[in-house]
């Protein structure tokens, strides 16, 4: 049977990173973006770099119920096995609690938790029914520590790698492995304008190899939760 990884935002950053590294050991992909330029251009990379695998892409924004519910429908009727799924996709948008505009919250919370809820939740039984399979949540470093300016992404991300906890325990018994990603800074092009060295940042690929590395461990073994942070510290 074909490996298959799933991977939510797969176009730009820890997600792109993602899924070329599980692209180079063979998986066919699924991934998604809001872009579908970038989406086909990312097809177009993979499926030059990486002979024989399949590249799946849809558009699609996540932060809406009915368009996570039309993913796992594509990828249902596409593939009958997912071996990996990544929920990646994220927005950071920083303020404060007291200050942040109002629907902020709900925002993020929509992007951020609830495209991994539902779109872990249309998946589970066919990975249940296989009995195999390693989730991965990104979360990030604001899941345990929160920070100035980190308002309601904060919230979000705590509250990721609490539902993270929960699918861990539910899950142990099926087979199904779970894990926490909480990265520190990546260099990304959300931080190009930061006017701080490239070298202060982890690197996106790093993210990936570990990610990797959790999934290759023998089944007798999960690693449930991986902190990143730059060799210098926060920023």
């Amino acid at each position: 049977m074909k490996k298959v990884a799933v991977v939510t935002g797969g176009t730009k950053g820890i997600g792109k990173a993602i899924v070329y590294k599980l692209a180079g050991k063979g998986f066919d992909i699924v991934t998604c973006s809001r872009n579908g330029q970038e989406l086909a251009a990312l097809k177009s990379e993979l499926e030059e770099a990486y002979q024989g695998i399949e590249v799946l892409v849809r558009t699609s924004d996540l932060s809406l119920k009915a368009e996570v519910n039309d993913l796992v429908k594509y990828i249902i009727s596409r593939k009958n096995h997912v071996e990996i799924l990544v929920n990646n996709t994220g927005v950071f948008n920083p303020g404060t609690i007291s200050r942040e505009p109002d629907g902020q919250l709900e925002h993020m919370i929509n992007t951020n938790l609830y495209s991994a809820y539902y779109l872990t939740r249309g998946l589970l039984p066919m990975m249940v029914h296989d009995g195999a399979g390693h989730i991965f949540n990104i979360c990030s470093v604001a899941s345990i520590m929160p920070y100035a300016n980190g308002g309601s992404y904060s919230i979000s991300k705590y509250a990721m790698l609490g539902m993270t906890k929960v699918l861990r325990e539910e899950l142990k018994d099926k087979g199904i492995r779970v894990t926490a990603v909480l990265p520190g800074a990546t260099y990304t092009v959300s931080w190009e304008a930061s006017q701080l060295p490239e070298t202060r940042f982890m690197k996106a690929e790093d993210v990936a190899d570990a990610v990797y590395g959790a999934y290759a461990l023998s089944k007798n073994s999960v690693v449930e939760e991986i902190l990143i942070r730059p060799q210098q510290g926060d920023i």
